[in-house]
């Protein structure tokens, strides 16, 4: 039996089950999704979109799944650890794929917004739930939409209505937990009205030495004048697999960044679908990896210029070691009548031997002619003059290679707008090469 026909029968064998733990705006797509799913299939292994990754190797592996919504409570040394210093952020936690109420803490909203649970929204907003769920990552956009869609029981939600402004940034710890190998589905949706402003942290970690498997879908609607800045940073174990989609959808004069940055893992496959729809829409997309010892990380990214006068700025960087796997796939793409586009895009590697691969090919597609777009990349080594040079003043070879690295990633830490962020990101990076835990502020989850 192949992959998709276990999981199709999975689902309808379960389908009550699911429904019963579920709102009816998230059950109402799954039906669509089984009929997109048994259609699609997963993303074929060598196809122009999946030229590196295998995703059938990994969903032909006997992963739980949490149907029936068992409890994996958070143990009190593992909460409120995964902090930063000198920052006020309100936390919120997910174990494996359900919002954990009991030590989520958001302090006081404005008027209207919601910020938690995505079942306990599509509860409340039933008619808000069921006018933006599943829209910008329809169910019939590839099989990772639709297997997602499928199985998706709850998640995380931030709305802002009009106006709306979040005084701290929102920290997410997206926790992986289990005595077993476990399959999550997770749905992350943020709704930002006319002039809402908001900023999204999520914390990636694996804290048990099993196989998991995460789907991740995120949708995100900025409305006119609005600004959405969400910075991911996973730091999960050689045994996590995860594939994300982050759907965008940009209205006029709305400003989006993305920062994802993967410091350690063991297989990511990250999809970016960015449409700017609305004139002046401005968007930053960002990432970084950092990975040794057959570690894998992939990043797809389409960036739709719609409308005429928007920019986007589209930046990853990898660095690379021992085994280790990159690959960059990016397309650009202005649409007939969208004049006054400046849209740039940018791939940089380092390899730091000859056994680590990477793979980037970056596109441009464009049917307008008053526009400025470029796109480039390059892979190589730390520069030999830079080493020669801090050599001479007695650093150590080990140290200023070290030095180089940390140095090389700075461009992306930079688009973080939060200070004291981008200063824990700094540290930790420095940590990540000098083969230390990984942990991110004061975090001690990994003890």
């Amino acid at each position: 039996m192949k992959v998709e026909e276990q999981y199709l029968q999975l689902f309808r064998e379960n389908r009550e089950a699911i429904d019963s733990h579920s709102p009816r705006v998230l059950n109402e797509q799954r039906e669509k999704a089984s009929m997109a799913f048994a259609s699609k299939g997963l993303p074929r292994y060598g196809t122009e979109n999946y030229q590196r990754t295998d995703l059938s190797e990994l969903f032909g592996y006997d992963y739980g799944v949490n149907l029936n919504r068992v409890n994996f409570p958070i143990r009190q040394k593992e909460a409120f650890h995964c902090t930063l210093p000198d920052l006020d952020t309100d936390l919120c936690y997910i174990v494996n794929d359900a919002y954990d109420n009991e030590w989520s803490r958001v302090s006081e909203l404005p008027e209207g917004a919601f910020v938690g649970s995505l079942s306990d929204f599509a509860l409340s907003h039933p008619e808000i739930a069921a006018r933006y769920y599943a829209q910008a990552a329809a169910p019939d956009h590839d099989g990772i939409i639709a297997f997602s869609t499928m199985f998706a029981q709850d998640g995380f939600v931030i709305y802002l209505p009009d106006g709306a402004v979040l005084k701290n940034p929102i920290q997410l710890v997206q926790l992986l937990r289990a005595d077993m190998e476990i399959l999550a589905n997770r749905r992350l949706l943020i709704i930002l009205g006319k002039d809402a402003e908001a900023s999204l942290l999520i914390c990636e970690h694996t804290l048990d030495t099993h196989s998991f498997l995460v789907t991740e879908v995120v949708e995100i609607f900025a409305a006119e004048n609005s600004r959405f800045a969400l910075y991911d940073l996973e730091e999960s174990s050689k045994n996590t697999k995860r594939i994300a989609s982050v759907h965008v959808r940009q209205a006029e004069n709305s400003n989006v960044t993305i920062n994802c940055m993967t410091i350690h893992n063991g297989l990511t496959r990250n999809n970016y679908y960015c449409h700017l729809e609305g004139e002046g829409a401005d968007l930053t997309l960002g990432g970084m990896a950092i990975a040794e010892g057959k570690q894998h990380v992939d990043n797809y990214s389409r960036i739709e210029h719609l409308v005429p006068n928007c920019q986007s700025n589209e930046l990853f960087k990898y660095i690379l070691s021992r085994q280790a796997q990159g690959a960059f796939s990016g397309r650009i793409f202005v649409a007939k009548g969208a004049q006054k586009t400046a849209a740039y895009q940018n791939n940089r590697n380092l390899l730091l031997d000859d056994t680590a691969r990477m793979y980037s090919k970056p596109q441009l597609e464009i049917y307008a002619d008053d526009v400025k777009c470029s796109h480039g990349m390059t892979t190589g080594q730390l520069d030999d003059d830079a080493l020669f040079y801090l050599r001479q003043r007695g650093i150590p070879l080990a140290e200023a290679k070290t030095m180089l690295s940390v140095a090389f990633t700075d461009d992306v830490v930079k688009l973080v707008h939060i200070e004291q962020l981008r200063e824990r990101l700094r540290d930790i990076i420095e940590h990540r090469f000098r083969g230390g835990c990984m942990r991110c502020g004061s975090c001690n989850i990994c003890y």
